[in-house]
């Protein structure tokens, strides 16, 4: 039988509770079964509110984060997302004790918010360093959108903020986070196809060259904050950042003074799982080459495995080729040989990777215990420079030789200018 004096009272308390200043104070026993109390939720602020961010949303507020504060440079984009937090709140139990989503239009006045601890990264590429870094200042736990940074010298200088600061920071590398994968590096780590010779990466290609022609800015958006920290001034286009009502994502990606193409996009997904399997979560590769053309690339590591970029048409993957079998996985697919090791069970005694079934539930346990998460920053700093190095090595045409604990090329000043960039300290200061 429904207790209607228990929702009675739950009810009356919520509306008491919406006269006093502060959600935090409602208690978990007063929502009833299922929900978590607000001084109990993690509060979160959105950073950069295109397609991608909707998807993180819904992951956040699915796992009972406390979505408070939205900012873009695009009004548009800060209205539809708030109103989609507002409605979000308006449909649950503690509806009352939500104040409302804050909007911002500059990313420096959001972290100065001090009721948020941590803040979700999802602009395009050439803002993640200036806006994670800062957040690390500001006492913000980060989650951020791969690839980690546009140049390797900002991951690196990510990476150090990050420790810094001690802040928790995740990588959106969520691959890590699902099981067909976590199966395929535990199957390569443990030795079941023997000893790894080559691994197959099929992503796409670099960036190219800015090529857009201009087009009248749309009202409400700032384009200039946009640009950002980018010393090199282009005109808006479209095709960089659409409205939320296009049918395509935003293809500033393809554009190198933004994002590094196919490489850094799936790049930073499949490259990441080679990482992973090979155990290079701190290091990388020694050598790249690149195909005659511009076609194709080598990366080599000092344990002489081969790693191959050869896009070809299809789904992205990463295949591990050993001495007795191969690993071959992509998204919700894995297959091997010999067949029947598609299903073995890794023993509690063999090797096991970090275990996570929710990248983002992974991330707000990561706040609480101050533990790193699956994807830290360190991985994805990692994950992202062989992509980049992969990008360098492309935009040169020659051989590269690369040295991982330094982070430096070995005797090549041209290729070693590529690995930062100059920025605008009026939005980075």
């Amino acid at each position: 039988m429904k207790d209607t004096s228990a929702a009675s009272n739950r009810r009356t308390f919520l509306k008491q509770a919406a006269s006093l200043s502060a959600f935090y104070i409602v208690p978990r026993h007063v929502l009833g079964r299922g929900f978590l109390a607000p001084s109990d939720q993690i509060t979160v602020g959105f950073i950069g509110l295109g397609k991608q961010a909707g998807g993180l949303r819904g992951q956040f507020l699915k796992n009972e984060a406390r979505v408070m504060a939205v900012c873009d440079v695009d009004q548009t984009k800060v209205t539809a997302f708030s109103e989609a937090v507002n409605k979000h709140y308006a449909e649950k139990a503690e509806k009352e004790s939500y104040k409302g989503c804050q909007s911002y239009d500059d990313y420096r006045q959001l972290l100065s918010n001090k009721d948020i601890d941590a803040v979700v990264i999802a602009t395009p590429d050439h803002w993640h360093s200036p806006i994670a870094i800062a957040a690390a200042k500001a006492g913000k736990d980060i989650y951020c959108e791969k690839p980690l940074s546009l140049t390797i010298q900002e991951g690196r200088d990510m990476v150090n903020a990050t420790r810094k600061y001690k802040r928790v920071f995740q990588t959106g590398n969520m691959q890590r986070s699902w099981p067909e994968f976590r199966q395929a590096v535990e199957l390569v780590r443990n030795g079941y196809i023997g000893q790894i010779k080559t691994i197959n990466v099929n992503v796409g290609g670099p960036p190219r060259e800015f090529d857009l022609v201009a087009e009248p800015v749309p009202a409400g958006l700032n384009w200039d904050a946009w640009l950002g920290p980018n010393t090199i001034e282009r005109p808006y286009n479209n095709v960089l950042d659409p409205a939320l009502t296009a049918t395509f994502w935003g293809k500033w990606r393809d554009i190198r003074d933004f994002g590094g193409g196919g490489m850094t996009d799936w790049g930073a997904h499949m490259f990441d799982i080679a990482q992973w399997g090979l155990d290079m979560d701190n290091s990388g590769p020694t050598e790249l080459i690149p195909g005659q053309g511009g076609k194709g690339l080598v990366y080599r590591y000092a344990n002489g495995v081969e790693m191959h970029h050869t896009p070809v048409e299809g789904s992205q993957y990463c295949q591990f080729i050993g001495t007795e079998g191969e690993v071959k996985v992509a998204r919700r697919l894995l297959t091997t040989t010999p067949a029947t090791l598609k299903d073995k069970v890794i023993g509690e005694s063999e090797k096991h990777v970090y275990f996570s079934d929710n990248h983002y539930k992974d991330f707000l346990d990561a706040i609480r215990s101050r533990k790193n998460p699956i994807s830290d920053v360190e991985v994805g700093h990692r994950t992202a420079s062989v992509c980049t190095l992969g990008n360098i090595a492309y935009q040169l045409g020659r051989p590269l030789h690369w040295n991982p604990v330094k982070e430096k090329f070995e005797g090549d000043a041209e290729a070693n200018r590529l690995l930062s960039r100059p920025m605008r300290t009026k939005w980075t200061a």
